[in-house]
């Protein structure tokens, strides 16, 4: 059985021995990030306290680089896992006029996002993967 997180679809932004961090190429949503534990673990409880740490800091990082870089009116945090049994956290830039606003971003779509919107959220990527990129080099 192969594991889609485990053979990264995208190349990492960030990497280390234990965990990467990944933008998913979503078009309505710029600045969707993953990041991902490197070896095929399936719950946070499967950690030791030191990796566990270490998981959550990286999450933490990405979202501040999110708050600073995309400036979304939210940033959703979700680690689910049902489908892809594979420890990993979605860290996702929210605003009022994506497609799920409030909703999950797995639920319906309940409107369209300007194109011209979308494009400008994208220009931001190859900032926010440097910001990123730097989080994560200063906390290693």
């Amino acid at each position: 059985m192969t594991c889609e997180l485990c053979e990264l679809a995208a190349e990492p932004i960030w990497r280390n021995d234990r965990l990467s961090v990944i933008l998913v190429d979503d078009a309505a949503y710029p600045g969707f990030c993953r990041v991902i534990w490197n070896d095929h673990v399936k719950e946070m409880t499967d950690l030791a306290p030191s990796d566990r740490l270490l998981l959550t800091d990286a999450v933490w990082h990405v979202e501040l680089a999110l708050r600073d870089v995309m400036k979304p009116d939210k940033i959703n945090v979700a680690s689910l896992g049902n489908m892809t049994p594979h420890l990993h956290w979605h860290v996702i830039a929210r605003y009022a006029d994506d497609a799920h606003f409030p909703n999950p971003v797995w639920t319906v779509a309940v409107r369209t996002t300007e194109e011209s919107t979308l494009a400008e959220r994208r220009a931001l990527l190859p900032k926010l993967a440097a910001d990123i990129a730097r989080r994560m080099e200063k906390s290693a």
